[in-house]
């Protein structure tokens, strides 16, 4: 099965394989999956999950690491408490591999690198909601530059999650700010911690607390409270 691993992984660098191993039939079996991430050379998102599944079990997940160690990053660790199951990772080039399991792993709020749809600003937001206020925000399949191709991650799905809007004048500690950043819809969610200070994850940039006006002012859309508050 490394075999097998490691020939898509030369195949198909220098993006990224993926693929999924599952059971069939009592037998382990490797299925090379398409990585339809629009860099493909910098993470993978692996497309093919439910034609596995109508075959066998998953047990595990596989992707390669073409140019960096086989080392799992930041998101390959988040991603692997999400998905609750082994990865293993492969360097096409050295051959080393590299493995993680599901073990608790928390990211800290500031500091994060930013992989979209894994760790991004909408992930920022669970994390602080579920460790500060217990408030278990559903997860949404958001695809790179969402708001480009016709989805309105926050607007369509805010009241669901139990927000409401409010003035922007009377954010408190714990209310999100909506704001469009180079887009037609609001893309972009920061926490508000008082004293003019957000949280908040920029894409291409890592997570940071910073100042509340400027630019940011400018691009506010709207002001959201949850109802537990």
């Amino acid at each position: 099965m490394k075999a097998e691993i490691l020939e898509h992984a030369k195949a198909e660098a220098p993006r990224e394989c993926c693929g999924l191993i599952a059971v069939v039939k009592g037998r382990r079996r490797y299925f090379p999956c398409k990585n339809i991430a629009e860099t493909p050379d910098e993470h993978f998102v692996l497309e093919g999950w439910d034609v596995v599944e109508d075959q066998g079990e998953v047990t595990a997940i596989v992707h390669s690491h073409p140019i960096t160690k086989p080392e799992p990053s930041t998101a390959d660790r988040v991603a692997c408490e999400k998905s609750e199951l082994p990865w293993f990772i492969v360097n096409p080039n050295t051959e080393a591999w590299g493995y993680c399991e599901p073990d608790g792993f928390e990211l800290p709020y500031v500091g994060r690198e930013f992989v979209h749809g894994v760790v991004d600003c909408y992930t920022l937001v669970r994390d602080w909601y579920a460790r500060e206020y217990s408030i278990e925000l559903r997860d949404y399949d958001r695809r790179d530059q969402w708001w480009d191709h016709g989805q309105n991650l926050y607007l369509d799905n805010f009241s669901k999650e139990g927000f409401r809007k409010i003035p922007v004048e009377e954010v408190q500690r714990g209310d999100l700010i909506l704001m469009n950043l180079v887009s037609p819809v609001p893309n972009h969610a920061a926490i508000y911690l008082g004293d003019q200070q957000v949280l908040h994850h920029v894409q291409g940039r890592l997570s940071s607390r910073d100042l509340y006006g400027g630019y940011y002012g400018k691009s506010t859309a709207c002001a959201l409270r949850h109802e537990s508050r």
